[in-house]
């Protein structure tokens, strides 16, 4: 196997074993602390700092990825999650609200900068792996690369979502964590023995000004991030299992749904490049593109909340159908947003470039989960889907800027 395949393949298995234990994680969290009795909007702020701070690991691996290499950060990221998980094994029913939720919050705090940090380096490292295999084979693979590689990775996540629910019925909470720390480590001993130590390595960034100023197109396509990010999270993360589970899905019924809606996710991510045509320069047709999915994406949760109020069906039905439409289509907007970040990415820095985008990423992530809580509580799913639709439209206009070719791609924003 050529170089750059062998580690694009490492690296895909790698963050294949992270992404399982995060997707549990979050289904362990949500319905574990639910059952408690723990109201929607509290549920939302366990889940900010873990939010939050994915968008400074984010600022903050890029750089540190440039200036130490890839293979590192994502070592530090495997590490830092398996610290989360013990952290957070710690909590028990004895202490008070309180102090149950601010420890939880900073375990998943520093859950969330694993997350970010293994996603910035692994991401940088397609773009590494794909350069040195582009050298050997002589044509660009990295739209189908960044499609494999998200589309599989979601739908590791489904799993996760489903591993979440059922360890939590058969091992508990503490032991579910236990359990997930312990094939991590084994995860980040092959890492270390298996990836080149510098790869990716460059001169970072020396100036705050240098690292921030980006082009005009990645500015423009990290705001379009925000708001699609945001659109999913704020009836996905708290909105969705909430209302499942109050219209008396069980706790492995609801983690099933979300896993086999996020493995279809990741199906139709990896499945993009064949259902969007391409240009010769890697752009024209691709912005467009994402023009078109954004905007047939934002009328979708408006069709949902009008199906809820004026169908005589069962309204858990309703939604879950709706879900499916919805996931289609965002997996596509999500694929072409990924691709789109590596193209328009300089090749000498592209872990800073990277992690820029997905600290926009995080913060859309942060706005959405906040915003699930406190629309549910207050205004139930209506409110959630509206939130997202709005948000939506939000992205679609982002994307009009973007450019369809070189033009926007290396000076620096105003």
């Amino acid at each position: 196997m050529k170089t750059g395949t062998r580690n694009y393949a490492i690296v895909t298995a790698s963050y294949w074993s992270f992404t399982l234990t995060d997707g549990a994680l979050r289904m362990l969290v949500l319905l574990h602390f639910f059952n408690l009795g723990y109201s929607p909007f509290t549920l939302a702020f366990l889940f900010l700092l873990y939010e939050a701070a994915g968008v400074v690991a984010n600022f903050v691996g890029g750089w540190l990825a440039t200036r130490f290499g890839i293979t590192r950060m994502l070592s530090v990221g495997l590490v830092t999650q398996i610290t989360g998980f013990l952290i957070l094994s710690a909590v028990s029913p004895q202490w008070s609200v309180v102090l149950s939720v601010a420890w939880v919050v900073a375990a998943q705090g520093v859950c969330g900068v694993a997350k970010d940090l293994t996603k910035t380096a692994s991401k940088s490292a397609i773009k590494v792996a794909e350069a040195e295999a582009r050298g050997e084979a002589g044509e660009s693979r990295l739209f189908a690369w960044v499609a494999w590689f998200t589309g599989s990775k979601n739908a590791m996540k489904g799993f996760g979502f489903f591993l979440g629910g059922l360890l939590l019925e058969t091992l508990g909470f503490r032991h579910a964590l236990y359990a997930m720390a312990g094939a991590l480590a084994l995860v980040l001993v092959a890492v270390s023995l298996s990836l080149p130590a510098f790869m990716g390595k460059a001169k970072a960034s020396g100036s705050a000004r240098e690292l921030f100023g980006k082009s005009r197109a990645i500015n423009l396509l990290a705001a379009a991030r925000v708001m699609l990010f945001g659109a999913r999270d704020v009836w996905f993360v708290v909105g969705l299992p909430v209302f499942l589970y109050a219209s008396g899905w069980t706790f492995t019924m609801v983690g099933g749904f979300l896993a086999v809606w996020t493995i279809g996710y990741g199906a139709v991510q990896a499945f993009a490049p064949h259902l969007v045509p391409r240009s010769a320069d890697g752009f024209s047709r691709e912005v467009g593109a994402a023009r078109i999915w954004a905007v047939a994406l934002a009328g979708l949760p408006v069709m949902i909340a009008l199906a809820l109020i004026g169908l005589d069906l069962r309204p858990d039905l309703i939604l879950v159908t709706g879900l499916l439409v919805f996931g289609f289509a965002f997996a596509v907007n999500s694929s072409l947003h990924s691709y789109l970040i590596l193209a328009y990415a300089g090749s000498k820095k592209a872990a800073e470039d990277v992690g820029f985008y997905y600290a926009a990423n995080a913060a859309g992530r942060f706005m959405g989960t906040l915003l699930s809580g406190l629309l549910y509580q207050y205004g139930g799913i209506h409110a959630c889907l509206i939130g997202s639709a709005l948000m939506l439209t939000a992205c679609f206009a982002f994307t009009l800027g973007l450019p369809r070719g070189q033009a926007g791609l290396s000076a620096p924003a105003e």
